[in-house]
């Protein structure tokens, strides 16, 4: 064999599995399509030199493993501003936003409740269980937009078991905007990159695994290579793409295809002030109208922005449009919420990961099969010597960057256990 452990896909989950591995002392390379890590966590740069996260950003401090690699390498936290009022368009008086607001909380729990095991809920989306709720329209309608937005899906499309399951495990009590990195979140999957030398290899995307009893080979763009064990640490439609020789078996096929790309557009706008606090705002938009639009205020010392996202369905519609309408739409959205001020911004970086080419989509895949209970639990049990691993399969915080370096730890630890003389 070539390695002991080849690693696909330099995301998060790639980059702490190939580390733990290499630490443990395993001849483990790691093998990324792209010629940059990180995955669904990216930068761009504006033209100052000041640099934003153009995908995964944010964490809370009940994330113990980001805050840890953060701290690790001397990056810098940022509190995200939360002082002054949230907007809210169409406006909702003060009073009834804070009862939506805690009635979507406890819809939320009834959700979590749920005895997932009950034949009666598999056969249901998000939407289906939504309507049959006994609480006030706009409370459902404030709980059909936060699955938009988080989920980046329709409502309609996402399984209610998957959802329900998937939101057990997000277990922060402060909120999840709380915090970001000064440095930019890509910035820490660098570091982590540095830590591999020449064991990260960039630009080599892999086309298909042949697997046999003696290990696998592991084809790419510029030959192949073989190693006794793989972990495709990346999403499960990027892993369904791959060709496998032999096929794989049906439950896997199935398991893999139970997924659907999360649709979500993220916009960085650089200000010369934040001058939303002029008016006790916060910065933090909520649309109804139109669903999956969502803002909120991302400056740090020297830089004054809001991040916009558009999500789910929204996206999909904007996707095949022309960027300068897009960013037309949100400034005039913005100067709507929050003043006309908005109209002046300074420069916009904007990121669409509707259909990309190595993630698929953001914040992560979902499930959106409603025959697919144990989609998740397959996928994790994988076929050893092959070993699925992503964010979307982690046991706590999926889709986040924390739930990648908890996937990513839990799959190295599985592959030492599977290694000989270890």
């Amino acid at each position: 064999m070539d390695y002991d452990v080849i690693v696909v896909g330099a995301g998060f989950t790639g980059l702490t599995a190939a580390t733990q591995l290499m630490k443990a002392g395993v001849n483990v390379v790691l093998l990324e399509a792209q010629e940059r890590v990180g995955g669904r966590v990216e930068a761009q740069v504006f033209e100052d030199g000041t640099a934003v996260d153009a995908g995964g950003q944010f964490f809370c401090s009940d994330m113990p493993e980001v805050v840890s690699l953060a701290r690790e390498f001397g990056r810098t936290f940022v509190k995200t501003y939360a002082e002054g009022d949230t907007t809210y368009l169409p406006e909702v008086p003060r009073g009834r936003a804070e009862a939506i607001w805690n009635g979507v909380d406890a819809l939320r729990e009834t959700m979590i409740a749920s005895d997932l095991s009950d034949p009666a809920l598999r056969k249901l989306t998000a939407y289906d269980w939504a309507q049959r709720q006994p609480v006030e329209d706009d409370i459902r309608q404030g709980f059909l937009r936060m699955v938009t937005g988080l989920w980046c899906r329709a409502p309609q499309e996402i399984a209610f078991t998957y959802l329900a399951a998937n939101d057990r495990r997000i277990t922060n009590t402060t909120s999840e905007l709380e915090l970001f990195l000064a440095g930019t979140m890509h910035a820490l999957a660098d570091d982590l990159a540095e830590t591999l030398g020449d064991r990260l290899r960039l630009g080599m995307p892999v086309t298909e695994l042949a697997i046999s009893g003696g290990g696998v080979t592991v084809m790419t763009g510029t030959g192949k290579m073989t190693a006794a064990q793989v972990v495709l640490a990346v999403p499960p439609i990027m892993a369904r793409r791959l060709s496998y020789a032999p096929a794989l078996p049906p439950h896997l096929t199935r398991a893999l295809d139970a997924w659907s790309p999360g649709m979500v557009i993220k916009l960085n706008i650089r200000f010369e002030r934040p001058f939303w606090r002029d008016r006790d705002l916060s910065g933090m938009t909520m649309w109804n109208d139109p669903q999956g639009l969502f803002a909120c205020d991302a400056s740090r010392d020297g830089y004054a922005g809001l991040i916009v996202f558009v999500s789910g369905p929204l996206a999909a519609a904007w996707h095949d449009k022309p960027a300068r309408e897009l960013e037309t739409f949100v400034i005039e959205k913005l100067a709507e919420a929050l003043g006309d001020e908005a109209r002046h911004s300074l420069d916009i970086r904007m990121r669409d990961w509707v259909d990309d080419r190595w993630s698929d989509g953001a914040y992560s895949d979902v499930i959106t099969s409603l025959d697919a209970n144990d989609a998740e639990a397959t996928l994790t049990t994988g076929m050893p010597p092959v070993h699925f691993a992503s964010s979307e399969l982690s046991p706590s915080f999926p889709g986040y960057v924390e739930g990648a370096i908890v996937a990513g730890k839990q799959v190295a630890a599985k592959v030492l256990k599977l290694s000989p003389g270890r």
